[in-house]
């Protein structure tokens, strides 16, 4: 089994759940932006949730598939076509051998995750398949896919395969799928001004209260060269009370940095390991995916939290996975 790149998409990459507990050692986590979209993709067709995916970003690619194989995508909808049928989302699907799938440009959103039953056959590279772009390592060849491309599948555990997807192995008539999906309320982003949660950071005192004030009530541009490493914001500008160089040290994925020009950084998932700006806020974590899915020029309203609203928001978003967990297991094992 093969899928061939016929046409790579504008970033289409390796990413699985990353390389946390390196950054000591100057190894960047990477892995996938928008977590919740692959987690869904890979509990879709029985994957273990860090099992690598493709994250498909802004235009997506042309796949073509030389034997049977099953699917899930999920994230920002770019749309896919086999001939003229189009291919649904949030579900597990059989692609027959010698399908083409051709996506698109997405609506709303900016990401989308496609798994593969069994997951990709590439080499872990300290500890994770994902892709590090800057550092040219792990995922397909530590780079970005190209047009010529070849990747393999690995096959999947038949002892460990769910029952829905040994039944769509042995369909044989075209595209198949269930008629069941995970709902599309999953989708990590609904409206514009988008709302993103955000708790003090460790310079958040470096700030004037009417600068803290200003950051929670004016709208942020998401910048035209924002990328995997970090989205640059245009709006009013942060000015510190203090000199904007402050001690390197430890970030992580939604610290916002602000450098001497005043306009903020939100570090994402290719963020450097230590940084030298003093970090106002930092994005909470259940909205990671929101900011993860936010193409440039989306507008955001930062909203202040507490940590341990963060807390709780993050706990009732693990316990919505949990219990769709327990339904596939429950309905289709």
């Amino acid at each position: 089994m093969t899928i061939e790149v016929e046409r790579p998409g504008l970033l289409t990459t390796v990413q699985d759940l990353g390389r946390p507990g390196r950054q000591h050692l100057g190894v960047p986590v990477n892995g996938v932006m928008d977590e919740i979209s692959h987690r869904l993709a890979n509990l879709l067709v029985g994957n273990d949730e860090n099992e690598a995916t493709l994250e498909l970003t802004l235009n997506g690619p042309t796949l073509r598939f030389t034997t049977d194989a099953v699917i899930a995508i999920c994230g920002a909808d770019m749309g896919g076509t086999v001939g003229r049928q189009p291919v649904p989302w949030w579900r597990p699907i059989r692609v027959p051998g010698g399908s083409k799938i051709v996506f698109g440009r997405p609506a709303i959103g900016c990401r989308a995750y496609l798994a593969i039953a069994g997951g990709f056959d590439l080499p872990v590279v300290l500890g994770s398949r994902s892709t590090a772009l800057m550092g040219g390592y792990g995922g397909f060849h530590g780079r970005a896919l190209k047009k010529g491309d070849v990747l393999l599948p690995r096959q999947p555990d038949e002892a460990h395969t769910p029952r829905w997807v040994r039944l769509l192995v042995r369909s044989h008539h075209g595209i198949a799928y269930p008629n069941w999906s995970v709902s599309r309320a999953r989708m990590p982003y609904r409206v514009s001004p988008q709302p993103v949660r955000i708790v003090p950071g460790r310079h958040w005192q470096h700030f004037s209260v009417a600068v803290r004030e200003l950051l929670t009530s004016a709208p942020y541009k998401v910048g035209l060269d924002s990328d995997r490493m970090g989205y640059r914001l245009a709006g009013p500008v942060l000015e510190a009370r203090r000199s904007h160089d402050v001690l390197s040290e430890g970030v992580v994925m939604g610290a916002m940095q602000v450098p001497p020009g005043g306009q903020p950084i939100v570090l994402m998932a290719d963020h450097q390991t230590t940084g030298g700006y003093p970090v106002i806020a930092v994005v909470a974590g259940v909205d990671l995916p929101v900011m993860a899915q936010m193409p440039p020029n989306e507008i955001v309203q930062f909203k202040l939290i507490t940590p341990e609203e963060g807390y709780a928001a993050s706990g009732q978003r693990e316990h919505q996975l949990g219990m769709i967990r327990q339904a596939l297991a429950a309905k289709l094992m």
